[in-house]
């Protein structure tokens, strides 16, 4: 084994488990972030040589992984590696992939005070009240900035849809 390979197994020992559990934050599977981690480590393998500054590789293979991620999703669900005509991790209660990137795609368009209220109060699933003391504002603003935000995500919603 070269020393350049023996410094990248090095590497790969010491960090891959960190970036697993960093891509599976991402994507939330864990075979899926191992395949993640595997790209990212075989896009560095490939730039080894050309890496000089190694005590700045985790943000340099965290941005790869990041990217990687990023990339898959753009494919779409079911442009992914599977066999042909089979679905064998789905069932008809999951929500679809596609459905949740559509959803997060839309919820970055709405403004970022409703976007505020709308995930403390649908995802974080607070109380009118607890929203508002978290946002120091009024009762009456999160209720209608959770009207509005609501009605801009539907709007987004059905023009992404159609």
């Amino acid at each position: 084994m070269s020393d350049r390979d023996a410094a990248f197994a090095e590497y790969f020992a010491a960090r891959s488990g960190a970036m697993r559990a960093t891509a599976y934050l991402l994507c939330g599977d864990w075979h899926r972030a191992e395949d993640l981690v595997q790209t990212a480590f075989t896009k560095l393998y490939v730039h080894w040589q050309r890496v000089t500054r190694h005590e700045a590789l985790d943000p340099y293979v965290r941005r790869m992984l990041l990217r990687t991620f990023i990339d898959d999703g753009r494919r779409g669900w079911r442009r992914r590696e599977q066999p042909y005509g089979q679905d064998f991790d789905r069932t008809g209660d999951e929500p679809d992939p596609d459905d949740r990137l559509m959803l997060v795609r839309a919820l970055a368009a709405v403004p970022p005070r409703q976007r505020a209220v709308l995930v403390l109060r649908y995802w974080e699933d607070l109380s009118v009240e607890a929203t508002a003391a978290a946002l120091n504002c009024s009762e009456g603003t999160v209720k209608s900035q959770a009207a509005r935000g609501l009605a801009t995500l539907r709007t987004l919603l059905s023009v992404t849809a159609s």
